[in-house]
């Protein structure tokens, strides 16, 4: 069901902010490692933590000890919705569209929590885009990376049209380099952006927009909830970013998108799929991915730091 826009008074004073969704402690060390990697990449931009009710108080003590800015948001769901059972995640994913809302700021980045910033990415909130005035008519509403439709776990619930032949990032195989600096066409592929980082400029209408589209009943066939909205309002309309700035740890694999995967180049990592990082006990930790060896040190160094500081919650 729909919900009304967050209130819109600034938690920081910065015009331009990065965002990151949290409903649970689930997600909580990835956003502190987040928060960790983008002040040490020298970000001069803060991250707020977008939160919902759902929240527990040992989650807002541990962003208040890092003095890391948060704000409530309602939990976005459409009025209909597909059953994402074998993807709970995407129950949450509606709420990713809040940034939209947030008129009190110039632009907004979000971000998941399950990134990591390898490099300072501060030109996002300089990529040229429509401005509120165009109310989402115009051609560049947000900017994104492509999602990858490749479905290398070959998993049999996701849409057969989800194959590497249908991919955006296939069509930059032949030109690495290139893809390194430019994204390809919005239009290429199946032309679905990746949600885990949007680039927003916040508008009324463009929310009002989003607003009416959760209570379609098209909703019901989206499969992949909020980037099968933006994709679905704006065909085309939207920046594709080079990969370099969603750097899902799929396209490193051999055989996916290790044609145009260079570990220097990459900016933001987005450690997807689970398990998590920060789910490795022991002897596993950083096996699973060579990404997750790269967030575990990112993670070590965060919390040596923070020990320093008298901070030890076990996040």
């Amino acid at each position: 069901m729909a919900a009304n826009a967050a209130s819109s008074e600034r938690v920081v004073d910065s015009a331009k902010v990065w965002t990151t969704l949290i409903t649970n402690t689930d997600y909580l060390s990835g956003l502190l490692t987040l928060d960790y990697s983008l002040k040490a990449a020298g970000s001069k931009y803060p991250l707020v933590a977008l939160y919902t009710d759902t929240f527990p108080a040992e989650g807002h003590a541990a962003l208040k000890a890092r003095g890391i800015p948060s704000k409530r948001i309602p939990y976005l769901l459409p009025t209909m919705s597909k059953d994402y059972s074998n993807d709970p995640r995407f129950y949450d994913c509606w709420s990713k569209l809040t940034p939209f809302g947030l008129v009190e700021y110039e632009r907004v980045v979000q971000l998941d929590s399950d990134m990591l910033v390898l490099k300072n990415m501060d030109e996002l909130m300089d990529v040229p885009l429509d401005g509120p005035e165009l109310a989402g008519r115009g051609d560049r509403v947000f900017a994104a990376s492509h999602a990858c439709v490749c479905n290398p776990l070959k998993k049999p619930h996701y849409p057969k049209e989800w194959v590497p032949a249908n991919c955006a990032f296939t069509t930059q195989h032949d030109n690495p380099e290139e893809a390194q600096k430019t994204g390809a066409s919005p239009l290429a592929g199946l032309a679905m952006p990746n949600g885990g980082l949007q680039v927003v400029v916040p508008s009324k209408e463009i929310y009002d927009l989003i607003q009416q589209g959760l209570q379609s009943s098209v909703t019901a066939s989206y499969e992949f909830a909020d980037q099968s909205m933006l994709s679905d309002l704006f065909p085309g309309r939207w920046v594709a970013l080079p990969y370099i700035y969603n750097a899902l740890k799929t396209l490193r694999w051999q055989g996916v998108h290790d044609a145009i995967w260079r570990d220097d180049q990459v900016k933001n990592a987005h450690i997807l799929l689970s398990p998590k990082p920060w789910d490795e006990k022991g002897d596993d930790k950083g096996k699973n991915d060579e990404t997750h060896k790269w967030w575990w040190n990112y993670n070590d160094r965060r919390q040596a730091d923070e020990k320093s500081r008298n901070i030890d919650d076990g996040f």
